[in-house]
């Protein structure tokens, strides 16, 4: 079996040891043996994956959704999981003061981007609507004329390319949105937004190692949960205990459990991490006590 952690690679040598997959890198091999588990793991540009995935050369991957589109290898990947990190939008930008408020302003103009495939379908569209806008206002006779979109490829500082006079524009991915406004550049539409997603190939080639990629793909998916939900723990008077349960009902259920002192249960039950103060302090005003949450390493929901 093989694997491919793609580009983010911090975050994704963080997934693998919360799945408990163990393995030792060289500093100058891609290929490493996991330690525990009978997998190969290679590590390859981002872009490289979704081909090697999608051929049946590797079983499972991590990349970008935005890579999978930009390399075509949506009909011959499937998406199991997002993972809730690299999350970015695919933006198209102009020089602020370049007067371009909207995409139809770019029609027929000049855009650099490292996404050429993607840039290239969404401009087709805006030039598409931009000729028929033209045809029903009557602004062109018989042939609809409007020229297409120029669509350049450069492979980095794609936001350098207006300052330099390469484009009018740029398709670019933006996280933070600092390095489109240190460039002078603002948004003006969104092509996608996209995050790290964990692949297959939807047709595999070794299928007598699906139960391993299960396996895989069910430890994943429960460091995951690990890092979205805490324990949370109190203790209750079983008379507001309906109200205690609405505030944290758990994934299916809490867990209640009598307490030897007469009246009294104690509760357990899972809540997001990014909600645990409100609940908390909801939980106090309905009058639980020696509340607490524990971290969860992993788990499987």
């Amino acid at each position: 079996m093989r694997w491919v952690p793609g580009r983010l690679y911090d975050k994704c040598v963080e997934l693998l040891n919360g799945a408990d997959i163990q393995f030792r890198r060289s500093a100058r091999l891609d290929v490493c043996l996991c330690l525990n588990l009978p997998i190969a793991l290679v590590f390859l540009p981002a872009s490289d994956i979704p081909s090697f995935v999608g051929k049946g050369s590797v079983d499972l991957g991590i990349t970008g959704h935005d890579v999978i589109l930009e390399s075509q290898m949506s009909p011959y990947t499937t998406e199991l999981l997002k993972l809730g990190f690299g999350k970015c939008s695919l933006q198209v930008q102009v020089p602020v003061n370049s007067g371009i408020n909207d995409v139809e302003g770019l029609s027929g103009k000049r855009v650099v981007t490292s996404f050429e495939v993607l840039a290239a379908d969404y401009f087709r569209g805006v030039d598409a609507k931009v000729r028929e806008a033209k045809k029903v206002n009557g602004e062109v006779n018989g042939e609809v004329e409007g020229g297409e979109t120029k669509i350049e490829y450069v492979g980095g500082s794609v936001e350098a390319a207006c300052a330099l006079g390469l484009a009018d524009g740029i398709v670019d991915l933006v996280e933070s949105g600092d390095t489109m406004r240190a460039a002078g550049l603002h948004a003006i539409a969104t092509v996608l937004t996209t995050e790290a997603v964990l692949i297959k190939s939807s047709t595999p080639k070794h299928p007598d190692l699906l139960p391993l990629i299960d396996l895989i793909v069910g430890r994943i998916k429960g460091t995951l949960a690990a890092a979205q939900y805490v324990l949370c723990e109190y203790n209750i008077r079983r008379e507001v205990l309906a109200e205690a349960e609405k505030i944290t009902p758990g994934r299916r259920a809490p867990t209640v459990t009598q307490l030897e002192e007469n009246g009294w249960v104690a509760v357990s039950a899972m809540v997001e991490k990014k909600k645990i103060a409100q609940v908390m302090d909801e939980l106090v005003k309905v009058g639980a006590e020696d509340i607490f949450c524990i971290k969860l390493e992993n788990c499987r929901v």
